[in-house]
């Protein structure tokens, strides 16, 4: 199941209750996130996985949509029930639904 970034935003802005998970570096995320997100990046999610409540309604980011695809199947394959993957990115979030998040390559 993907959400579009407009979505993310528009559950922002409500105070939905779920977890906007960054699998970025630590590097992408210092040029650009989106604020009250949770870094892990990709390559430390499978030891890292018990910080997050499988429970929760959980919502992938990457830059572009992929590393955050491959977040998403993982967290499924563990086990966790409601886990979308915002298409296009911070990138896509950036142009669409926050133009003050830095665009970066």
């Amino acid at each position: 199941m993907t959400i579009l970034p407009l979505e993310v935003k528009r559950k922002r802005e409500a105070g939905d209750d779920f977890v906007l998970l960054d699998v970025r570096e630590r590097w992408e995320y210092d040029i650009a996130h989106i604020p009250d997100s949770v870094l892990i990046p990709l390559s430390e999610l499978p030891r890292r996985i018990a910080e997050i409540d499988p429970t929760d309604e959980i919502v992938t980011v990457c830059h572009h949509g992929v590393r955050s695809a491959s977040a998403q199947s993982l967290l499924i394959d563990a086990g966790f029930l409601d886990v979308k993957n915002m298409t296009g990115g911070i990138d896509a979030y950036s142009t669409t639904a926050d133009p003050t998040i830095p665009r970066y390559r």
